[in-house]
């Protein structure tokens, strides 16, 4: 990390299905997050914008609009979240997040439509990073849930045109533009391994130094967390490989150990864990035991029916950066200076680090009581003293 990176907030955690929303958004939170840190330069946050929106903005008045309101407020769209295609903020998303994947021709559309909309909203010269969802959630007719070759193949065949088709308007416009690939517990793709794998066995053979250019990774540290994966072994593996770590996603993820606990404690713990069962997002939970075996449950709740008082548990719910739980609930939060340490030691640049909390408005109240524009002013500020300490 020898340039200094660029650091911000992802605006997935505001509902925008429309242009007006995501205008809205901004003027009401996102200025508002600037103002708190008394930020007297441009400041990068993540922008994210539904298909609906995406479709509104092909009118210039539309995209006129959000640019005025950009550049009146000096807020800098560094980075695009382009996992969410739909409504993010519906009465229940859970697994319609990764719809449509990457098997369809509305991904590789939806994806090109938010590298137009970046280019223009881009200052010259900087690159533009757009995570992106690991090819999709398996199918519940896949035996054992393992992607068929032809599935495969589909995804690796759009990932390329995509690339193909960056590329072309690289050398027209010098604007590069990387996907990044996003794993997440559950997924197709749910760790590093699987990730490299993909790389080496479908896309690196359909044009190495094309993919190399505009396909990387997004490196969530609180997926990668839930997976029991080590930070360091995680930016190796990307590294060795020569994938680019486009951006690292900034979060903390939910961590009991019921193993130092006692019977009370467990209790409570139990108790608290359930207040993070709610009814609109994914929880993935992985439980690892004492002898090294571990368990993975596709929500919460089914984890707190199967599971007894044992283990480490981790839970895909993005808390706070700041939070340091409870008493007998804990965090994964220092997997996130694990994870800058790693970038260190293996010399890996990362230009863009986006702190996404997206889950504000379902946290439980006895984790955070003041605003959400004031939540997301306090992370801000965490990780930036911490990074600070690091490059």
């Amino acid at each position: 990390m020898n340039k200094k990176p660029e650091i911000g907030y992802c605006g997935n955690v505001h509902p925008a299905v429309s242009v007006d929303q995501l205008i809205d958004n901004l003027q009401q939170h996102t200025v508002a997050v600037k103002q708190l840190l008394a930020m007297d330069q441009p400041m990068p946050f993540g922008i994210w914008a539904s298909a609906t929106a995406l479709e509104q903005l092909k009118s210039p008045q539309s995209l006129s609009r959000l640019k005025d309101v950009l550049d009146e407020n000096q807020l800098v769209p560094f980075t695009v979240n382009g996992f969410p295609y739909g409504d993010f903020h519906q009465r229940v998303v859970k697994q319609s997040v990764y719809t449509p994947d990457w098997s369809t021709d509305k991904r590789l559309a939806y994806t090109l439509q938010l590298a137009d909309l970046h280019h223009d909203l881009l200052p010259p010269a900087a690159v533009s990073t757009i995570s992106t969802l690991p090819l999709g959630w398996p199918a519940e007719r896949w035996k054992d849930g393992s992607p068929p070759k032809e599935y495969l193949r589909r995804c690796a065949e759009n990932l390329t045109t995509c690339a193909t088709e960056l590329d072309r308007r690289y050398q027209q416009t010098g604007r590069r533009h990387v996907i990044c690939i996003e794993p997440e517990p559950g997924c197709v793709l749910d760790c590093c391994g699987d990730v490299v794998d993909f790389f080496q066995r479908s896309l690196f053979p359909r044009g190495e130094s094309l993919i190399r250019n505009h396909i990387g990774v997004c490196h969530d540290v609180c997926h990668s967390a839930v997976m029991f994966e080590s930070q360091d072994e995680a930016i190796a593996a990307y590294a060795n490989a020569g994938i680019e770590v486009g951006k690292v996603q900034v979060s903390s993820a939910v961590e009991v150990d019921f193993d130092g606990l006692d019977s009370d404690e467990k209790t409570e713990a139990r108790k608290q864990l359930s207040s993070f069962c709610e009814p609109k997002y994914l929880h993935q939970t992985s439980v690892q035991r004492a002898e090294g075996e571990r368990r993975f449950f596709v929500d919460l709740p089914d984890a707190l029916a199967a599971e007894g008082d044992t283990g480490v548990w981790r839970v895909h719910f993005h808390v706070p950066i700041f939070y340091q739980g409870s008493q007998v609930i804990g965090t994964t939060q220092n997997c996130i200076n694990d994870c800058l340490e790693a970038l260190v030691k293996h010399d890996v640049t990362v230009n863009h680090f986006e702190v996404e909390t997206y889950a504000w408005p379902v946290l439980p109240e006895t984790v955070f009581s003041g605003s959400l524009n004031e939540g997301i002013a306090q992370e801000m500020r965490w990780f930036h003293k911490l990074i600070s300490q690091e490059i």
